[in-house]
């Protein structure tokens, strides 16, 4: 409304002033004398401006009859569209006029603007190799979906923009959830345009989650030979996939053939620890101790991991834990201080019912970095050192508050899993997974103070009040290490509550 007004303004006052313009030179003296052929012609000062109009008219008319001229002149000479160009060209300039604008609208989002400034450019251009993908894309903007597929079929029709409209059906299929027509589009795009990355990042994913890891990796290697991923990222997926792979094999029954996979991803990524762990088994089964045992501890070198602590173990499963320590030094040596390592060693002297080389194995680790798993082993060496129920209570009371430790998280979504998946369970990304600590506010478990009463039991009643005290016997039961014979001392009675407190 308000710019309509400032039009109307403006052209009042146009108005006003070539009124006033015209006046002004009708009531001016003087003018422009001119001779032609011995005739003299006085024009006044209002003659003269409109005869500089004219003659300005007259020179444009004469430069278009020139052009004219020249392209029937062309066309005398065997240019068949001399002449077609000639008339077509302020179509053409008007046609780019409305598919700049519609370019503009479409960047703007309008998208009813831009359809109608491509049905434009369309009538003048008749390009629709131009305008059809201005008009898919409005149609889209503008949530016209079938108008967008028909108009992305017919760039389909087109073989210089198949490209561009098996991309956009692809697209509109994968926003419907129709992941089976969009695997079948994205591998021919693919074929279509190797080098497009989005497309190719697409069908990874598509395959990926299909479980169709024979054409992942044929995808994963042209994504690597078109430059768009660096050495050490391809055999890192490659090697993934390969393990995936090997994971199907496995549950097919095809032993011979699930023991190469497994062995080929673990040569292809062997900081992978899924992928050592399925390899270490794969040697274990062919009676190769020495050749699992080397694999598992290169992956520990790398990352330390109880995975990998439990596939070391299976190599001599019915060994005397003595043996056991004595065994499991060379893949402890390698990364001494890690948290791993010293939770490993712990829990293995705990098993030798050495709990003071247990707690010298475990460190200040509970106080520099306490884990759920930590601080249980710290109750479980109290307990098999004799320590009052207390003490023990209150280290199982802190197992409840502080961190439960690594955990396979998404870098994507952060979701936390349960175990390793090469897709993550959330957000559906490839090869996200890696093992580290959750923030404290992720681990979903009860706070202490609501978990107290389950681990201390409820508070103890004088007789008076004909109540029986309640003891936490199930926790005492549930303790990972059983507590040496000891002898008895008498229990020492507590005072009853003060009713003033």
């Amino acid at each position: 409304m308000l710019w309509s007004l400032i039009k109307i303004v403006l052209f009042v006052v146009l108005v006003a002033a070539l009124a006033w313009g015209a006046g002004f030179l009708l009531e001016s003296e003087g003018g422009i004398q001119l001779t032609v052929a011995g005739t003299e012609y006085t024009l006044g000062p209002l003659q003269s401006v409109i005869a500089v109009l004219l003659l300005m008219l007259a020179v444009w008319v004469l430069l278009k009859i020139v052009s004219l001229l020249s392209a029937v002149w062309h066309f005398l000479n065997g240019d068949e569209t001399a002449l077609s160009r000639y008339f077509d060209r302020n179509r053409e300039r008007k046609g780019y006029e409305a598919l700049s604008d519609g370019l503009m609208a479409l960047a703007s989002g309008e998208g009813q603007v831009a359809m109608a400034k491509a049905a434009k450019a369309d009538r003048y251009l008749k390009r629709p190799a131009l305008t059809n993908l201005l008009t898919a894309q409005a149609a889209e903007l503008a949530g016209d979906r079938r108008k967008a597929e028909r108009t992305y079929r017919k760039l389909v029709e087109d073989e210089k923009t198949r490209f561009v409209g098996v991309r956009g059906i692809m697209k509109q299929k994968l926003a419907d959830g129709d992941t089976e027509t969009a695997l079948k589009l994205a591998e021919k795009a693919f074929a279509l345009k190797p080098k497009h990355e989005e497309t190719g990042d697409t069908l990874l994913k598509l395959q990926a989650e299909k479980h169709d890891w024979t054409g992942a990796r044929g995808t994963l290697q042209a994504k690597y030979k078109n430059g768009h991923l660096p050495r050490d990222v391809h055999k890192r997926r490659d090697a993934v996939l390969a393990l995936s792979e090997a994971r199907e094999v496995i549950d097919e029954g095809n032993s011979v053939e699930a023991r190469e996979a497994a062995i080929e991803a673990n040569r292809l990524s062997p900081d992978l620890v899924p992928a050592a762990v399925m390899a270490a088994r794969s040697y274990i089964a062919q009676d190769k101790p020495r050749n699992a045992s080397k694999v598992l501890q290169k992956a520990w070198s790398v990352q330390p991991h109880p995975d990998l602590a439990a596939a070391f173990a299976e190599i001599q499963p019915d060994e005397t834990p003595p043996q056991r320590i004595k065994r499991f030094r060379a893949l402890t040596k390698s990364q001494p201080d890690h948290p791993e390592t010293k939770m490993l060693l712990a829990e293995l002297h705990i098993a030798n019912e050495d709990f003071p080389e247990a707690r010298r194995a475990l460190g200040n680790l509970v106080e520099t970095d306490p884990s759920a798993r930590s601080v249980t082993l710290m109750a479980a060496i109290e307990r098999g050192e004799g320590a009052p129920d207390t003490v023990v209570k209150g280290w199982l009371t802190r197992a409840l508050n502080v961190s439960r430790g690594p955990q396979w998280i998404c870098e994507n979504c952060h979701h936390i899993h349960a175990e390793w998946v090469p897709i993550c369970e959330n957000c559906k990304s490839f090869d996200t997974l890696e093992w580290k600590t959750p923030p404290l506010s992720e681990v979903a478990m009860p706070s202490g103070v609501q978990m107290l009463p389950l681990i201390v039991g409820a508070p103890e009643t004088t007789p008076t009040e004909g109540a029986l005290s309640t003891r936490t016997e199930d926790i005492e039961e549930a303790e990972l290490v059983t507590e040496p014979e000891k002898p008895t001392e008498p229990e020492t009675p507590k005072k009853a509550p003060d009713p003033t407190a």
